[in-house]
């Protein structure tokens, strides 16, 4: 008999039949090792789990038992733990050996003292832990989806950025598939999806290389049937699992030759699908395919799958949305820039526009190249504040106005005055002004400029900048500089004046107009982009537009992060030879005299065919500059791309056609003038004004 400790005495035979009894039912599978790490018990759920009786097991080391990893590993273990007498523990996920599946298994070793505290074995328990391990592992992979999806606003990047959260997780193959119509960026229908619908993949990833159990590749489309499980998951908004052997699965699959020949070679048994909706909109599905996984999906998993993509969608119509605006942005923009560039006979042109990348947005960056009076040629480079639609739409605005105010011929600081009042008013209109008379009246709307005008008739270029790079120029012997151009206030402040410069500009000049995005990088100054810019146009190039690859590789190796708008002017000169002033009294019967001038000069020009018109338009100019306009009185013929004439006199007086009446004896000069040429204007002039017109050349002759 023995005493318990309370003393009440017990049978030992009855209590070695409880402990029997206790380490025979217990429900966790239990084994006992000896001094020499032997097995020595073993009882019935660790038997069933091992796949042997505990006959063929006793005796044997555990590495014999089963000589295969990771038994290799709970054998030093156990070794460890004989020696040290500390318990450990040790977590794996696998399929033990009298297993069908895959379980999560937590194994504890712990040592077995007698009284005296010595180790006399060891015995080891192994807890079946595989539906917190699956919690776990979902809690993961939501966080993961919350983190990992969603990176870039680029619709593809974030479709697979969702397959690889999933693929390898819970699932060995996920596909990602869009409405066709969302890829090709028409807007989604709100609501579910009915009917049969056509899919593109965008995206896919698979627990095997290469992805061959895809039976669609990557950016092709699929047709599926309104009977389909697919159609019926977008017609439904409700995701769902099935085994391949479902009646509607192989209903649909037997329409897909490619799919029947992936699920017999790779074994696929289970699949979901799982609808990519936000905001009310749907806009594609997404399917998990299990192979390598034995157990099929469960409802667990269905929800899941339902988390991830729901997040998931989410930041793809985020990326869609802002894949549109940018595709808005980017079309309005590119409109509004000058689809030819004009090539006149004073300058060769070329020119570069880069958008910034998806992340940063289209900005409003412009340029362009506007011709003028006189074979005078303006040029433009503007950069308004902000990204997207706005900027864009507010760069039209601009450019439109920029173009309006060179018609009328305006100086470049006198230009920039009036576009600055336009960005004013224009911001008094959008901003907050608009409804808080409080409210800051500048700010909302923000350019930068510069404005050209080269004249290659006196070899000069006068211009003015609101806020903007200075532009660069490079002599005919090579060498590049950065004049000193007043630099005004950027537009939209107002209330600062604006300064033109003269700059000299012999032939063969070349002419650098640029926005700060050329310049400015993230971890460069703008000194070192202003090196890189001067080493760049130093390298002697074959043409004008080698040298604007030059420049763009040398100071932009990668996407800009900002709009960058670059346009490069080589200058020409009109020498004497396609250039004829008089100067004229103001008197009546000067004007014969001018004809005959004029037609003379047009012979020695092999302009012949051209006298009639000219004579005539010579003839009604100087009789309106002596009536109205007086003293000093100046007529200019210019043969450029066109045959030009020129009258200057004293008067700030702008003349203006108008119906002359029956009995009128004048007003029909202009009018005259408007018919015969091909356009006609005025501009203003330190001393008067000057009237031109201008005519088509008889046949091409151009300067030489």
């Amino acid at each position: 008999m023995d005493t318990d400790p309370d003393g009440t005495e017990t049978d030992s035979t009855e209590t070695e039949a409880l402990r029997d009894w206790t380490l025979a039912q217990l429900p966790i599978p239990v084994a006992i090792y000896n001094d020499k790490e032997r097995l020595a018990r073993a009882n019935k759920a660790m038997t069933r789990l091992m796949g042997r009786t505990e006959e063929e097991m006793r005796g044997l080391h555990l590495r014999e038992i089963a000589p295969y990893p990771p038994f290799e590993e709970y054998d030093r273990l156990q070794e460890q733990v004989l020696r040290t007498g500390e318990m450990m523990r040790h977590e794996n996920y696998g399929r033990a050996p009298g297993e069908a599946r895959e379980h999560a298994w937590s194994i504890i070793f712990f040592p077995l003292k007698n009284q005296d505290g010595r180790v006399q074995g060891v015995s080891a328990a192994v807890l079946d832990y595989t539906e917190q391990y699956w919690a776990r592992r979902r809690l993961v992979i939501v966080n993961d989806a919350s983190t990992r999806i969603g990176s870039t606003l680029d619709v593809t990047r974030t479709a697979q950025e969702l397959a690889d959260v999933a693929a390898g997780r819970f699932a060995d193959f996920v596909s990602v598939d869009l409405l066709d119509s969302i890829v090709h960026g028409e807007e989604p229908t709100l609501g579910p999806v009915t009917g049969p619908v056509v899919l593109r993949r965008v995206a896919q990833q698979s627990v095997l290389a290469g992805c061959p159990e895809s039976a669609v590749t990557p950016g092709a489309t699929e047709s599926h049937p309104e009977y389909s499980f697919l159609a019926r998951t977008l017609a439904t908004g409700l995701a769902s699992r099935h085994a391949v052997d479902d009646p509607d699965i192989r209903r649909w699959t037997a329409h897909f030759r490619a799919r029947v020949r992936s699920i017999r070679q790779y074994g696929i048994h289970s699949v979901m699908a799982a609808p990519l909706r936000a905001r009310g909109t749907t806009l594609g599905v997404v399917m998990f395919l299990r192979h390598r996984t034995q157990d099929p999906f469960d409802d667990d998993d269905l929800l899941l799958a339902e988390e991830i993509t729901a997040r998931a969608a989410v930041c793809v119509d985020n990326a869609r949305r802002y894949s549109r605006e940018r595709t808005t942005a980017l079309a309005l923009q590119r409109s509004m820039l000058p689809r030819r560039i004009p090539q006149p006979a004073a300058l060769d042109i070329a020119s570069r526009y880069l958008p910034a990348d998806s992340q940063a947005g289209v900005g409003g960056d412009w340029f362009d190249v506007i011709p003028l009076s006189g074979a005078r040629v303006a040029l433009v480079v503007g950069d308004v504040v902000g990204h997207g639609v706005h900027a864009s739409a507010t760069m039209g605005r601009l450019s439109t106005a920029v173009r309006t105010l060179a018609d009328i011929d305006l100086a470049p600081d006198e230009l920039l005055t009036r576009l600055d009042d336009i960005v004013i008013r224009l911001d008094l209109e959008e901003g907050p002004a608009a409804s808080d008379p409080n409210a800051p009246t500048a700010g909302e709307i923000g350019a930068t400029c510069v404005y050209a005008i080269y004249d290659p008739v006196a070899g000069r270029c006068t211009l003015a900048r609101a806020g903007h790079p200075a532009p660069a120029v490079v002599t005919p012997a090579g060498t590049v500089d950065f004049p000193e151009v007043p630099v005004g206030p950027p537009l939209g402040l107002g209330g600062l004046p604006f300064e033109s410069t003269e700059l000299h500009l012999p032939a063969g000049s070349l002419l650098a107009l640029y926005t700060d995005g050329l310049i400015e990088a993230a971890g460069r100054d703008i000194d070192q982009g202003l090196a890189l810019l001067r080493h760049a146009l130093t390298h002697p190039a074959p043409s004008l537009e080698d040298t604007c690859d030059n420049v763009l590789n040398a100071l932009l190796p990668e996407r800009p992060t900002d709009d960058v708008a670059l346009l490069l002017a080589r200058t020409k000169t009109l020498d004497a030879d396609h250039v004829a002033t008089w100067s004229l009294p103001a008197e009546p019967a000067v004007v014969a005299d001018a004809r005959k001038q004029a037609s003379h000069q047009l012979t020695i020009w092999g302009l012949d065919d051209a006298a009639y018109i000219t004579e005539l338009v010579v003839s009604e100019l100087v009789t309106n500059a002596i009536r109205y306009g007086g003293g000093p009185i100046q007529l200019r013929l210019i043969q450029d791309n066109t045959l030009i004439c020129e009258v200057s006199d004293a008067s700030n007086a702008a003349p203006h056609l108008r119906q002359a009446r029956v009995f009128d004896e004048g007003g029909r000069g202009l009018l005259l003038v408007a018919q015969l040429t091909q356009r006609w204007g005025t501009r203003q002039t330190a001393t008067g004004k000057t009237i031109w017109a201008e005519q088509p050349l008889p046949y091409a002759e151009l300067p030489a």
